[in-house]
């Protein structure tokens, strides 16, 4: 059942049913304000940091359902609704969301009055914009009420949700003409304050919550829209929120146009006040009279739209599949971008509060955005080295206001540092720019500890090297990328986070998925070393690398496929031997991408199992048999029903790497089939089953050993985005950055005859047109650049802002 369709030429996807499985978001703000907005006008916003700078207030988990948004109200005769349905859910004649590319349209119609608000946050703009246009579609004129509603947050979103012994005294706001002023702490500690504006003279506001809404009711009939008339009430010490109320007549066909503002300001600490106890509001001034008209909005629209075209023109494919080509020209790069600006910290399923910016996750958010946005890419992976810790670990996460390590959360996950070689190497491939290579970074934020991007690399390397176990592979710390592995833990008490608590020493649990993945990065060591004229050091590393390799197949190969740890007993993890979680998915991933086991057979064999043991109609399950009882020595992984999450769910985020390892055995048809089931486009006809939305990709859906096979969870923010990029991109489509230019080497569907994709690298565009005549999944005959045949499969780099074409030719 299909809840919607895409609109591919608007770039957009358009919900024709509000009341989705789900909420089906969107997101708002490209550099440090953002929005999250549903289909039905639910969410929050903030600037930066959705935890320590949050704007407006938003109920997790609430019943009913995605409860506090910016909501608009028409009071028309007696009668009152919502455009967007929710909150007040009456019958519409009519209604649409189109979610776009940073912008969401939500338009509703009832009782002859048409309601469309756009909703968008305008490039380099602190505010979130809404342009409300009102319509009479009736043969009489029509005497109305709109009245607006947003509620702000106390700013630390976490206090504001526990701390009401102070918070309920707090509250302070100031109204003046069409403005509602949050100036909560402001007269203490913060130099900064929120407003929300209207284009109008209006008819009445109201600022305090109990006042607008009344104390026994809900959002869904609020006590002045109910009575058809604003209280003028101003917060003092109860919850600030911002309403106003406008009179408006229409005649048969006449239209309305108002543009509200929701404006975040900081003011220096001497130019505070205007007066005393009156807030400096030049800013604000400044910022409403950007958007006095509905043509300033339309024109601040197109701006936008042109910001995401030229994003997009990066990385373009004609194909002869309109799923793929949506996925991969639009809505994949989209939802990268996305996870570039958010990690994993504010989604529907984040709650803003817990996470901030994920070291792992970040460097793996960049493998699919470096192409679209390079400089600040190179900013990014400056301030995640700035985290590093001097032995070469790194904070797990660090809050985006401060850009310093979380203290709450601390170290020791043991990839970590392998991803930020991935990451450096990434962007050196892309951008040619080896000079990040030499820029100073300070260890843990400490500016006297700085040393060269280089270094914080080579002990990214050495982190591994230095810690290994029994085995001679990887000690797995407090867990690898599966963080719900946790070897060390033994946890007995309900409430100790298994990420945090560690019971062991640490020497004995090794992980097989981190030594595969210290063999794959490896290789890109290995050349930086060598650009560095560092020839000693790089064959020093050749050797570890090759102590790995020989670690890794004698002892974390189980005869059909690769292990995936030993525990702290020294005992094996995802083997024969086991009772339960006999095969997992990440080793098989990463070790035959490494290219272990390619030359004995071992690689195919492990990848057979993974079709035998893992393969499900909704993608692969991350382990099997699932854990049907909680192991002390397992940790949080075994605490999950069976198919959920890490327990046997289909972890997308992981799939992709076995679809990558599929091209490197040259097997098209099934890395396209194993890419197929999962991205999100694929999902439309089933949205009853899988829920979440169908234009990005979720980090769960649930596994073959649950009872809710194929329902999805945990949409957006999630890895899945980045690693599915790559894997369609440069490993299926294969056209991939490499140190001297881009590579070709495609591995396809055998039935493929042709595809283009259009690529801006290194200052030119390449127009790359593959050609299959003998249908083949993978190898290339014949390359011709510019009407000539070249030697191998490498591209030259140009950078010479021409376009040059390209003809491959498959055999």
């Amino acid at each position: 059942m299909k809840f919607g369709y895409f609109d591919d030429v608007n770039k957009e996807y358009v919900i024709t049913q509000p009341d989705t499985p789900y909420p089906w978001i969107n997101y708002l703000g490209t550099e440090n304000f953002f929005s999250l907005i549903s289909n039905t006008a639910g969410g929050y916003s903030f600037y930066r940091d959705a935890r320590l700078r949050r704007i407006t207030r938003y109920r997790y988990n609430n019943v009913p359902l995605d409860m506090g948004g910016r909501y608009f109200y028409i009071y028309d005769d007696g009668d009152f609704w919502s455009p967007g349905w929710s909150p007040v859910k009456k019958e519409l004649e009519s209604y649409e969301c189109r979610h776009g590319l940073g912008y969401t349209k939500i338009k509703g119609k009832r009782n002859g009055i048409s309601a469309e608000v756009t909703f968008f946050v305008p490039l380099n703009y602190n505010g979130e914009v809404q342009k409300v246009v009102l319509k009479n579609e009736s043969s009489e004129n029509k005497k109305i009420t709109l009245f607006s509603f947003i509620e702000f947050c106390l700013w630390n979103a976490l206090d504001d949700m526990t701390n009401f012994q102070r918070n309920l005294s707090t509250g302070e706001v100031e109204v003046k003409d069409s403005v509602i002023y949050h100036k909560t702490e402001y007269r203490e500690r913060r130099n900064h304050y929120a407003f929300y504006s209207v284009n109008e003279k209006i008819t009445g506001f109201d600022s305090d919550r109990e006042s607008f809404i009344g104390l026994y009711n809900g959002f869904d009939a609020p006590d002045a829209v109910v009575n058809g008339k604003s209280k003028n009430s101003v917060a003092d010490g109860w919850s600030p929120i911002a309403s106003h109320s406008i009179d408006i007549e229409l005649k048969p066909g006449e239209q309305k146009d108002l543009v509200f503002i929701l404006g975040y300001v900081e003011n220096e600490q001497d130019e505070k006040w205007e007066s005393k106890g009156v807030i400096n509001k030049k800013k604000a001034i400044e910022m409403t009279d950007k958007f006095k008209t509905s043509e300033d909005v339309d024109k601040s629209l197109e701006e936008l739209n042109k910001y995401w075209d030229d994003l997009l023109s990066k990385y373009r494919l004609e194909s002869h599949d309109e799923k793929l080509n949506r996925m991969v020209n639009i809505w994949n790069q989209y939802q990268c971008m996305v996870t570039f600006n958010m990690s994993r910290s504010a989604s529907y399923f984040e709650s803003g509060i817990g996470r901030g910016m994920g070291f792992r996750d970040s460097n793996q958010d960049l493998l699919g955005f470096v192409h679209q946005i390079p400089e600040r890419a190179r900013e990014r992976l400056l301030d995640l080295a700035a985290t590093q810790l001097e032995d070469g670990g790194a904070y797990h996460q660090y809050q985006p206001l401060t850009k310093k390590g979380n203290n709450e959360i601390g170290g020791n996950f043991n990839d970590d540092p392998l991803w930020l070689i991935m990451a450096v190497a990434a962007y050196i491939k892309e951008t040619g720019d080896y000079s990040i290579l030499d820029e100073m970074v300070p260890f843990d934020n400490d500016e006297s500890k700085a040393d060269t991007m280089f270094e914080h690399l080579k002990r990214a390397f050495y982190h591994v090297v230095n810690n290994l176990g029994p085995h001679g592979l990887p000690l797995i710390g407090r867990a690898d990328w599966n963080d719900c592995l946790n070897l060390n833990c033994f946890s007995t008490e309900p409430d100790e986070s298994f990420q945090t608590t560690t019971s062991k020493d640490g020497k004995v649990a090794e992980s097989v998925m981190i030594a595969g993945m210290f063999v794959f990065v490896g290789d890109d060591f290995i050349r930086l070393c060598k650009h560095k004229g560092l020839e000693d050091e790089a064959e020093a590393a050749r050797g570890h690398i090759e102590n790995m390799k020989k670690a890794i197949m004698e002892h974390g190969y189980d005869g059909e496929w690769f292990l995936r740890a030993y525990d702290d007993f020294g005992r094996k993890v995802g083997s024969k031997e086991n009772e339960e979680g006999k095969i997992f998915i990440e080793s098989q991933g990463f070790c035959v991408m490494a290219g272990l086991g390619l030359e004995d057979g071992k690689a195919i064999k492990a990848l057979d199992s993974v079709k035998k043991y893992l393969d499900t109609p909704y993608g692969l399950v991350l382990q099997n048999p699932a854990y049907t009882k909680y192991y002390l020595e397992y940790g949080e992984i075994s605490t999950y029903p069976p198919g959920y999450k890490e327990n046997a769910g289909i972890f997308c985020h992981n799939n992709a790497w076995i679809i990558c390892a599929e091209t490197v055995v040259g097997r098209g048809d099934r890395a396209f089939e194993y890419y197929s089931k999962i991205a999100p486009a694929y999902t439309e006809e089933f949205s009853e089953i899988h829920r979440l939305e169908p234009y990005v990709y979720a980090q769960m859906i649930a596994g073959k050993d649950s009872k809710r096979h194929g329902e999805a969870k945990n949409s957006w923010l999630t890895g899945t985005a980045a690693w599915n990029f790559v894997a369609i991109s440069q490993w299926i489509l294969g056209i991939k950055p490499g140190f001297d230019g881009l590579v070709i080497d495609p591995c396809i569907p055998k039935d493929w005859d042709e595809y283009k994709v259009t690529r801006w690298y290194r200052g030119s565009t390449y127009v790359i047109t593959v050609k299959n005549p003998d249908h083949v999944s993978k190898g290339v005959k014949k390359v011709i650049v510019d009407g000539k045949e070249i030697e191998g499969n490498t591209l030259p780099v140009f950078n010479d802002g021409k376009e040059h074409t390209v003809e491959v030719i498959m055999g």
